[in-house]
């Protein structure tokens, strides 16, 4: 692999692809650690150093996946999470309006009509996102039991609360715009780069941390059992992500003119993992709500007690069970939204192809849509069971959660986008008779 990596660079046009890439990471870590005017940055430090101690993560995915901006109110603190929630939104409304889904339809043209959608409610939301991250950090509820929570924003007035959110949404456009600048003039899926990048630059200091507060050996044991659990969880995702059933499809040979055309065999290949790390978003999303509606609600409602209760803390019984149910529930609902059986039975009969002892039509869609249905039961267990590892095997190594550095939603988009990476750089390498990473 390392040879490899030696080759890439050796190459002209690829290594000015990686160097590019490489700038722009580096110019978007630095955008997470410029504060935004109007913040008091040493209250926002105080704050966050005791929400790490007490391992506050009411927050923790989003700060997750703006790599830790989030809780430092920087000019990137809502990272690609709008544009994540965008592309999701969009993607589930192209199911239910026919317009979205004629765009679809009208491959490269519906595309870019579709991304430029995208692109206009990423910006939206982050005007709504920004607005309610100000309102937070005003009221003092964005770092709960701090004491200066209350003084992060000193100066109140509107004109100050208009800088902040505008300065947040031009932020998150320029993510946006630094992740297509990778995808056209880098080494390409810019915005999974960009999401990469966001998750393992927290990797550090939360290893780190345990290290710290580990009692045997200096913490030693901990962190090498921690990294150990690491990689044991890295080659399972690995497996499990690249495992698929491949369904046979022969097409019938057709004779135009002097000219033959068909007689081929391909495969369709269905994923064990189909609905990607998307359920674990979803199901981790879902669980914030009642958690945040209680924070911000006043008094001590019977409600209130019940929720911080058994729904704020990630190793009760009750939210483990509901996580659970969520990632498999989603696992079903978005495998359903995003593959279409009848669809791909209708452009199979379309162009002559079939399954070998299956009749073209109604009777490919059903025995699709039975094999998914099979093999999206493994595979959304397999994600719950990966999403609740940090809680239920990691326990005792600082407080681990579900935003745990290997927890199951960092170690699944890590991989996922890697993975991915790898597979464009060595298809570049092979196109130049070079040796891949994957052997």
């Amino acid at each position: 692999m390392l040879t490899a990596f030696a080759r890439a660079f050796k190459t002209p046009d690829l290594r000015k692809k990686l160097l590019f890439t490489l700038a722009i990471i580096v110019l978007y870590r630095i955008g997470s650690h410029i504060p935004v005017p109007g913040i008091d940055y040493q209250n926002v430090q105080t704050c966050v150093n005791l929400a790490q101690q007490n391992n506050n993560s009411l927050f923790g995915l989003v700060n997750m996946f703006s790599g830790g901006a989030l809780l430092q109110i920087t000019i990137f603190a809502l990272g690609i999470m709008p544009y994540i929630t965008a592309s999701i939104i969009l993607q589930l409304l192209t199911v239910v309006i026919p317009r979205l889904e004629a765009l679809k339809k009208e491959g490269q043209s519906g595309t870019a009509k579709i991304t430029q959608y995208t692109r206009y409610l990423t910006v939206a939301l982050a005007v709504l996102q920004g607005t309610g991250l100000v309102a937070t950090a005003r009221s003092g509820a964005l770092f709960s039991g701090c004491p200066v929570a209350s003084q992060i924003v000193p100066d109140r007035t509107i004109y100050t609360t208009i800088v902040m959110v505008i300065t947040m949404t031009a932020g998150t456009a320029a993510v946006m715009w630094l992740g297509e600048l990778i995808t056209d003039r880098g080494i390409g899926n810019g915005m999974s780069i960009l999401m990469f990048i966001s998750i393992a630059a927290g990797f550090p200091g939360a290893l780190w941390a345990i290290k710290e507060s580990g009692k045997l050996a200096k913490g030693w044991i901990e962190f090498s059992t921690v990294i150990l659990i690491g990689f044991v969880m890295v080659a399972l995702v690995v497996f499990v992500e690249q495992a698929q059933r491949r369904i046979p499809v022969q097409y019938a040979k057709r004779m135009i003119g002097r000219r033959s055309y068909g007689g081929t065999s391909t495969y369709i290949p269905l994923k064990v993992n189909q609905a990607g790390v998307i359920p674990v978003i979803f199901a981790s999303s879902l669980l914030y709500i009642p958690a945040l509606v209680a924070q911000f609600s006043s008094g001590t409602s019977t409600w209130k007690t019940w929720i911080e209760q058994y729904f704020v803390k990630g190793d009760h019984p009750y939210y483990i069970t509901a996580y659970f149910l969520l990632i498999v529930f989603f696992a079903f609902f978005y495998v359903a939204i995003s593959f279409n059986p009848e669809e791909v039975a209708d452009n199979m009969k379309k162009y002559g192809g079939f399954i070998p002892g299956i009749r073209a039509g109604r009777p490919t869609a059903e025995y699709l849509s039975y094999v998914l249905n099979r093999i999206t039961w493994p595979g959304s267990l397999y994600l719950g069971l990966i999403a609740l590892v940090p809680t239920m095997a990691l326990a005792g190594f600082g407080g681990a959660n579900q935003n745990f550095p290997f927890g199951g939603t960092s170690i699944l988009i890590i991989v996922g986008v890697g993975l991915e990476t790898v597979k464009q750089i060595e298809s570049q390498l092979q196109q130049r008779n070079y040796e891949g990473f994957l052997r």
